[in-house]
């Protein structure tokens, strides 16, 4: 076999397995939207739900996914991204960097009901708070973070040498090389990395199980105290999310309109991941061209 056949069989088995991931993707989202776009009103979005009669919405549950998402990128995304510039620029190669290794790898393995156990020891039972934001936002942070310090170290490290010596050179401090040159230049890599991480936190249902809870309490959205027991913005109340909804209303429902109302939250998830990460890229290009002076 010459080398040009063996060219042509390996660009056509690529293509082809590339052809397949794109159409079991498509299938699978087709198959969700289909079903369950029938189902979005705006009723529907702006009602609470319903335990028992059938009509209910996923208003708490929609807006408990966006602040527990929040939350969660507002204490992962510095830890990740100092974790990332202690890793590339200042961690020394030996013993303590590779057991600093070998412990970030084995966060980001662990499965998720096992950071859900994890913090419903923690955050549940030994600081008192019972089921609340803030203890479902600190158990997601605990399997987000290997992957934002592992992507901002790589992003980090792409950044070409000879910026980081050319501002050495200038007389420019380390950290001030950091903060203005490889920062800025390795932002669409910590862009990515966040939104990896973001789409995971809205989609987790297993670890907000056993911290977040299953319930919400009345809400009354005018009332803007964060000391409220009805104000959304309270950290330290229960908040069922959309993706722990639908398993519940999937296993425990008895409304009437169970697969209705399954349906619809699950084309809702999808949509809300898909629009999150599309003006996250689009913020995000804003956002470089600007502090990069590039157009």
């Amino acid at each position: 076999m010459n080398s040009k056949v063996a060219d042509r069989i390996a660009t056509g088995v690529f293509v082809t397995i590339a052809f397949i991931i794109v159409a079991i993707l498509a299938a699978l989202f087709s198959f969700i939207l289909f079903r369950g776009v029938p189902q979005i009103s705006w009723e529907f979005l702006t009602t609470p739900s319903s335990s028992v009669q059938a009509g209910g919405g996923i208003r708490d549950q929609l807006f408990n996914s966006f602040y527990i998402l929040f939350i969660t990128m507002l204490i992962t995304v510095p830890l990740g991204v100092c974790g990332g510039i202690y890793m590339a620029e200042y961690a020394k190669p030996g013993k303590v960097t590779n057991f600093i290794r070998s412990c970030i790898e084995m966060l980001a393995s662990l499965p998720s009901i096992v950071v859900g156990m994890f913090g419903l020891l923690v955050f549940v039972n030994t600081t008192g708070w019972g089921y609340t934001i803030i203890g479902g936002a600190l158990a997601l942070t605990i399997f987000n973070i290997p992957v934002m310090v592992r992507v901002s170290e790589d992003a980090i490290r792409s950044v070409p040498a000879e910026m980081k010596e050319a501002s050495l050179a200038l007389g420019i401090t380390h950290w001030h090389t950091i903060k203005t040159v490889l920062i800025p230049s390795a932002f669409p890599g910590i862009l990515t990395g966040s939104i990896l991480a973001s789409g995971r936190v809205f989609g987790e249902a297993a670890a907000l199980l056993f911290t977040a809870g299953l319930s919400t309490p009345r809400l009354d959205y005018l009332d803007l105290n964060p000391f409220s027991e009805t104000s959304p913005l309270n950290i330290f109340r229960p908040a069922e999310t959309l993706a722990v909804h639908i398993w519940a209303v999937n296993t425990n429902g008895i409304m009437p309109d169970i697969r209705e109302i399954a349906n619809g939250s699950s084309a809702v998830l999808v949509l809300s991941v898909l629009i999150f990460n599309l003006l996250a890229r689009w913020l995000g290009s804003v956002v470089h061209k600007k502090i990069t002076a590039s157009k």
